[in-house]
């Protein structure tokens, strides 16, 4: 290691050292000798080789053995053991301004986050607003700065890049040079996660066209301009690739550029098999251009019916396709109303009526409340007698919006690690629904964690089951659990698996979405919201439905009122 590295790991030591609230002389000396070896005027080196460390004044004997051990190995047991007792996301919380090592520590054992992930997830569910040294200031300042560094991550949830997808688009309309203009890549298909962002113009005169686009005000770099094709850096921290085609080849393109990778592959492997050739420039018999006026075209002149830019995953698309037996895809406007909306009463922003009144602007004429269970202190969960007084004012606006909107009551209650619900029988019996979730003991194995969640759905009071793996997205992975095997409990127990949207979710996988259609188990998609304006977020979760294959029958909350009430009350039979 060279000085600045060697100074670098000297004072994450000090750091290590004070998030396991060691001896402050302690961590003092490694915070002063990292700025010493930094400051060094001489050669790290050669002080090293000569054996020369303890004359410098603040070095002993102890720091000189790990001095030396880091400059002629590149490394340092004693630091390797440090980060093994803490989970390695605290150093990158102390990334954010204003987070020091006594708030990542009290984050960490007061809130369990060990994640950027999981605090910007805490943050959104207001979960700091009430601990102690924090507040609604600390909170939202933890919010810009974690964004700050998001700006710099290779991959970026599905929200943020449309968001920056929809600004340059917006910006394009102005040049009339285009003639068609599309977003293409993994955002059009709707990924979870999205590494760049495609674009796909038809002009017939590319260099105004580049220049327009090289030039919009949210490009912080220009990493490639060339006649076709042009490599930005958004302001968001995403990069922009456009691709400038004739009208001619607009289609053909826009699907090539669509992806993915796998759906191509298949594609071109029919139209050889039918005696075409096929890229991004065309459909080829021989060197004759097959005319295409638009993507439908394409899939027609290949003996296919038009597959949904959702679908184009590799996932049996082209031979359902070809059978004429893709289904037909669920969408957001036969979202009748939405399940899992936390309120003020648990760790939500809005009150039960602000929540109502952005439910009735949405359309919707039932909205299910879920605020969370007891065990969930972090999340100020309901007791007893609190949840009374939810209901009681539930009762309340339920009459006020008679015939128009109906609040149902629920809960978001916590799977215990042994598998039992985080209420008495007496408080499930208050409840229309009840969303059994996971948010403790991540670690469990396989085997332990299946049996806890398949224990919680044979429970007769539940209703759902709530984000089935618990995962974050780019934060924390799904725990370990054998998913087709809980579907097939959920079907014989009559429980709906949850298709959580929030943005950070979109758990149920989207690749287990048509396995639990094929069994017949019903889905909810549900916004998770914590914040009125996230009741949106349910367009997010139906396009992950619709990467899942799952038409508007395989979705619960596509029924109208009455046969959601209907459904509860089959429900509320079988205990």
């Amino acid at each position: 290691m060279d000085k600045k590295e060697v100074a670098e790991v000297l004072e994450e030591i000090g750091t290590l050292l004070e998030l396991k609230n060691e001896n402050p002389f302690k961590i003092r000396a490694y915070t002063n000798a990292s700025r010493i070896i930094d400051g060094l005027s001489e050669d790290l080196q050669t002080l090293v080789k000569e054996k020369k460390l303890q004359e410098i004044k603040g070095i002993g004997a102890g720091l000189s053995e790990k001095i030396t051990e880091l400059v002629t190995t590149g490394k340092s047991k004693y630091y390797e053991e440090l980060k093994k007792g803490l989970p390695s996301g605290l150093l990158d919380m102390l990334n954010i301004s204003g987070v020091g090592p006594k708030k990542a520590k009290k984050l960490y054992e007061e809130l369990g986050i060990k994640s950027l992930g999981e605090l910007e997830y805490a943050c959104k569910e207001n979960r700091l607003l009430d601990l102690e040294g924090f507040g609604e200031r600390s909170q939202r300042k933890i919010l810009e700065g974690i964004q700050f560094l998001k700006k710099h991550e290779e991959y970026h949830l599905y929200p943020e890049a449309f968001e920056a997808a929809a600004r340059v688009l917006e910006a394009l309309k102005k040049e009339k040079k285009i003639k068609q203009m599309s977003i293409a890549g993994s955002l059009r298909r709707k990924k979870e996660t999205i590494r760049d962002i495609d674009f796909v113009v038809a002009a017939e005169e590319h260099e105004s066209v580049m220049e327009r686009f090289t030039s919009l005000p949210d490009i912080e770099t220009v990493q490639q301009k060339g006649e076709t094709k042009a490599s930005v850096l958004l302001r968001s921290g995403i990069q922009a690739d456009l691709r400038v085609v004739t009208h001619k080849e607009f289609p053909y393109a826009l699907h090539h550029f669509t992806g993915s990778k796998e759906h191509n592959i298949a594609m071109r492997s029919r139209a050889q098999r039918m005696g075409y050739k096929m890229n991004e420039y065309g459909l080829f018999r021989g060197n004759r251009l097959v005319p295409c006026k638009d993507e439908e075209g394409i899939f027609k002149k290949l003996g296919l019916t038009y597959i949904p830019p959702e679908m184009r995953e590799d996932n049996g698309e082209v031979e359902a396709a070809e059978k004429r037996k893709l289904p037909s895809l669920v969408q957001p406007k036969e979202i009748q109303g939405v399940f899992h909306v936390h309120s003020t009463y648990s760790d939500g922003a809005a009150t039960l009526e602000e929540v109502a009144k952005e439910a009735l602007k949405l359309g919707y004429t039932y909205i299910g409340i879920s605020d969370h269970s007891q065990s969930a202190r972090y999340a100020h969960g309901l007791e007893p007698e609190r949840l009374k007084k939810q209901q009681k004012e539930i009762d309340g606006l339920n009459e006020k919006y008679k015939g128009k909107l109906l609040l149902l009551k629920g809960s978001e209650v916590d799977i215990l690690a042994d598998g039992t619900l985080d209420y008495s029988e007496k408080n499930l019996k208050t409840f229309d629904f009840v969303i059994a979730s996971v948010h403790t003991h991540f670690t469990m194995s396989e085997k332990e964690m299946t049996r806890r969640v398949i224990k919680a759905i044979q429970n007769p009071y539940v209703t759902m089951l709530g984000h089935p793996t618990g995962r974050l997205l780019l934060s924390r992975e799904p725990y370990a659990i054998d998913l087709p095997q809980v579907i097939d409990v959920a079907k014989k127990h009559g429980v709906i698996i949850e298709l959580n949207a929030n943005p950070h979710r979109l758990d149920l996988d989207w690749r287990f979405c048509k396995l639990a259609k094929e069994k017949g188990v019903l889905l909810s998609i549900n916004p998770d919201a914590h914040q009125s304006r996230a009741l949106s977020d349910t367009d997010i979760g139906v396009g992950i439905a619709q990467k899942g294959w799952l038409s508007p029958s395989d979705i619960f909350n596509t029924l109208p009122l009455p046969k959601i009430l209907a459904h509860l009350k089959r429900k509320s039979r079988k205990v």
